[in-house]
């Protein structure tokens, strides 16, 4: 795998994840380890230093995979917040976990469950909290 780009995350997220996580079993979803081991790397910043252009969590996005021509457009959120619409990725799925703290305009490389990678690349994040000065979501 590539080296991984730089991704930024807001001490609030860091936290409600990593209790999130702390109160799950071992291997509890396909690429627990890996959304543990961005949380270790990632530039933990207060949500009102995040820059406009990251992705976090609650934030809107607009994303493709492996270079396709098909830009899909999900909200990232934390598992409770998941539901049927379509119209959301869970931080726990492997393209979340990829999405988080990605600027607009970068490309990750990411594990696929069952083997393999994908690439992830960020077109645009349409809305996110921080950006509207929601800081408490």
């Amino acid at each position: 795998m590539t080296q991984r780009p730089k991704i930024v995350i807001s001490s609030r997220d860091l936290e409600r994840l990593e209790n999130l996580l702390e109160d799950m079993p071992a291997n509890a979803f396909s690429g627990m380890a890996e959304l543990e081991a961005e949380l270790v790397r990632a530039q933990v910043v207060e949500p009102d230093e995040i820059p406009g252009d990251i992705v976090t969590m609650n934030s809107t996005v607009r994303f493709s995979i492996d270079g396709s021509d098909d830009i899909l457009t999900r909200t990232l959120v934390y598992p409770k917040s998941l539901d049927e619409s379509g119209e959301k990725v869970s931080v726990m799925a492997p393209v979340g976990s990829a999405l988080l703290g990605m600027p607009e305009g970068g490309e990750i490389e990411w594990p696929r469950p069952g083997g393999g990678t994908m690439q992830i690349k960020v077109h645009q994040v349409v809305e996110q909290p921080e950006r509207a000065g929601e800081f408490h979501r």
